[in-house]
């Protein structure tokens, strides 16, 4: 099992803190923002006498709730389409294990979401690579690279939309292009859909469950985590209009006997939160990524395209090696007793040698303290031994293009 990227340097970062350094966590997508009052209502009020096992498909009321949810967003589907798992980490497992015999094949954007790989290695699935690129700002690769990696071992191809870690939002052209793959080749389109609600540009989001004559193909993968500051719930879902790999997963679900009881309560009432403080979390988390984006692509030798969605941003630095690097600003660098933590980018790239020279930045901490850490890294960046100049690519979308 492949060790996180995102989390293995915390014993560092605990070690700074012992040493009286204010760490700065920009390593996980872990918002400093509440959940809604709805939702943390529902956790401390609601009346309970037993916490009982939920139906293994999740409880009917949450399920009917979320596909009335779906239908106002235009992806059509009922209740029983809808499988309640422990985060979309389980949904993921579920969807692999229900779709792939072991050895079987899934092709998939990179850099992508570090613990697809642990998923993966856990169903005995094999990530096939194709490389996306800071040149032209993680755009979907060209579909005819999609199809040189068809073999008889492939079942699907797996995206994130939008991207994680890239903030790359696939557009609606991109993703018929992989519905018309899916359906050439009999194979199964994943969608990990869990940051939709929060895509910085004007065109609307198009989600694999709106592709028409695809309903056997495509999977939904979503999450009550980002879309309502609650990580902690550990609650997610797979849907599909595909009656096959529902039942199937069923059978996994039965086996875990079923998800999080007050997680599916407070899920529930989630999705009762106001427009307004939707409307308020989107707009702090644009405030963020416009100002780390700027800040990022304002220092010698950094460029950062624009993130379109969620609240992550890739960066190349001009460093020997980024994992060195997010070492050494824990154990070694100071700045006013201050330091920070980012995730190196090697650890989301299954071709080796790949993002040696790159770093995914969550900005999920308030502006001051994003100011804060940005001055650290700035000066970090003069300081460290090992920079090295990179050559610098021109982004289509970095900070003139908001």
């Amino acid at each position: 099992m492949p060790a996180s990227p995102i989390r293995k340097l915390v014993p560092f970062a605990e070690q700074a803190i012992r040493d009286g350094k204010k760490v700065y966590y920009l390593n996980i997508g872990q918002p400093d923002l509440p959940p809604s009052d709805t939702t943390l209502s529902a956790i401390r009020n609601t009346p309970i006498d037993v916490i009982e096992y939920s139906h293994s498909a999740g409880n009917v009321s949450y399920r009917k709730k979320l596909a009335d949810y779906y239908k106002k967003l235009e992806i059509d589907v009922e209740f029983d389409n809808i499988l309640i798992t422990t985060g979309a980490s389980e949904a993921i497992m579920f969807a692999f294990n229900c779709c792939c015999n072991p050895g079987d094949e899934i092709i998939m954007p990179e850099p992508f979401y570090a613990n697809y790989n642990g998923f993966a290695t856990a169903t005995d699935v094999n990530i096939v690579p194709i490389t996306s690129s800071i040149e032209n700002n993680f755009a979907l690769p060209p579909i005819s690279e999609f199809e040189k990696k068809i073999t008889s071992k492939t079942k699907g191809i797996f995206i994130c939309n939008p991207n994680n870690p890239t903030g790359y939002l696939y557009s609606r052209r991109e993703i018929e292009m992989l519905g018309e793959l899916v359906k050439k080749y009999n194979l199964y389109l994943f969608s990990d859909e869990v940051y939709r609600t929060l895509c910085y540009v004007d065109e609307p989001f198009f989600s694999v469950m709106q592709l028409k004559g695809c309903d056997q193909n495509t999977m939904l993968i979503d999450s009550a985590s980002k879309r309502y500051n609650a990580c902690g719930l550990r609650i997610g879902a797979l849907i599909t209009r595909n009656r096959e790999i529902v039942d199937t997963a069923m059978k996994f679900a039965q086996a875990r006997l079923s998800p999080p009881h007050f997680g599916q309560i407070a899920g529930e009432a989630a999705l009762d939160s106001s427009e307004d403080y939707l409307n308020r979390i989107f707009d702090e988390f644009k405030s963020r990524r416009d100002f780390i984006v700027s800040a990022l692509n304002r220092m010698d030798g950094v460029i950062a395209p624009a993130a379109k969605g969620t609240f992550y941003v890739m960066a190349q630095l001009p460093v020997d090696d980024t994992e060195k690097f997010c070492q050494w600003l824990l154990t070694d660098f100071n700045h006013k007793q201050q330091t920070l933590l980012l995730a190196p980018a090697s650890g989301f790239y299954k071709t080796a040698g790949l993002g040696r020279h790159e770093v995914r930045i969550a900005y999920v901490l308030g502006i001051n303290d994003l100011r804060n850490a940005m001055d650290c890294l700035e000066l970090a960046l003069k300081q460290y031994p090992g920079r090295k100049e990179i050559k610098r690519v021109k982004s289509i979308s970095s900070v003139s293009g908001f």
